[in-house]
């Protein structure tokens, strides 16, 4: 049975999406498809049902998983061994996370990764942090770091490596912001403020409540995929906006705005971790890659 063959059932297993699947293997989904259809024409029955919609596992194809993820794992073991018989770990890790995630928690996990695990490739995509968790989930990457939900899918292990308070910042320079601050004092008027705000995630889901819980009537203007822009959008006057304390310690422009404090409760901050699916762990790469993450969480107790 071909190995190749194997691997592309999985990328589909894994994403039930063609598309996606296709991506991941560096391939055009029709030949995705084809390859899919000798796959069980040599198993001698269908892996997936599969109409204009969707994409769906049949029993034989969740039976499958387990044949083919032990047989490509015995595989990588076998070329592991005739070509480094001291079994050092090979394979590939992909992780998602915010260009300060990559800097503040993952340069540390990378150290000693390439220290203990000099074999395992790293593939790394950085990008907005509220898409984190679902680019784990959908198989875009492996692993990923991001904050922690207030309810973390069944399918997911986190192993929490931080935590940021989140701060409410607005801009230094002279300009239509700065002088509603400068009227309101010590007592800030935040229904006459305009928020630059994240398109989405769980910074978003917190301002919204901390504006409902505090009978604030947010002014919008602009919505942001990714904090590190909120703060150069703040520093440019254009508005005032709640980020993560970390991405503000990281900023290049952190002098060029100012941190406001509310009277009022501030919103809670972010555990921030690392997160994979369950099922992957049994990856070595993965596995080792891990192991590291929860090895320096204990470490920071």
């Amino acid at each position: 049975m071909d190995h190749k063959h194997l691997n592309y059932f999985l990328a589909l297993a894994k994403t039930l999406h063609f598309a996606r699947a296709s991506e991941l293997c560096h391939i055009s989904a029709p030949t995705l498809s084809r390859n899919i259809k000798y796959l069980e024409q040599e198993v001698g029955g269908a892996l997936f049902i599969r109409d204009n919609r969707s994409v769906k596992l049949t029993r034989e194809g969740e039976l499958f998983i387990d044949y083919a993820t032990a047989t490509l794992a015995n595989w990588q073991r076998f070329k592991a061994n005739i070509k480094d018989p001291q079994q050092h770990i090979y394979g590939n890790v992909s992780i998602y996370c915010s260009v300060t995630a990559s800097y503040s928690f993952l340069h540390q996990i990378l150290e000693q990764l390439r220290a203990q695990h000099q074999y395992i490739e790293i593939t790394l995509n950085t990008g907005d942090p509220a898409l984190a968790i679902n680019r784990v989930l959908d198989g875009h990457e492996s692993m990923a770091i991001a904050a922690k939900p207030s309810k973390l899918p069944a399918q997911i292990a986190f192993v929490e490596i931080g935590y940021s308070p989140l701060l409410f910042i607005g801009p230094k320079i002279q300009c239509p912001i700065t002088e509603k601050l400068t009227q309101c004092n010590d007592d800030i008027n935040w229904s006459e403020l305009e928020f630059i705000v994240p398109e989405q995630g769980f910074s978003r889901q917190r301002l919204e409540h901390w504006w409902r819980k505090n009978n604030i009537h947010g002014k919008i203007y602009a919505h942001v995929a990714g904090h590190e822009a909120m703060v150069s959008m703040v520093s440019l006057g254009l508005g005032v906006a709640m980020v993560p304390k970390i991405v503000l310690d990281n900023s290049p422009l952190q002098d060029k705005v100012q941190i406001l404090t509310p009277k009022m409760q501030a919103p809670d901050g972010f555990d921030i971790g690392l997160a994979v699916l369950k099922k992957e762990l049994n990856d070595p790469a993965i596995s080792a890659l891990w192991n590291i993450a929860q090895t320096l969480a204990a470490k920071a107790i």
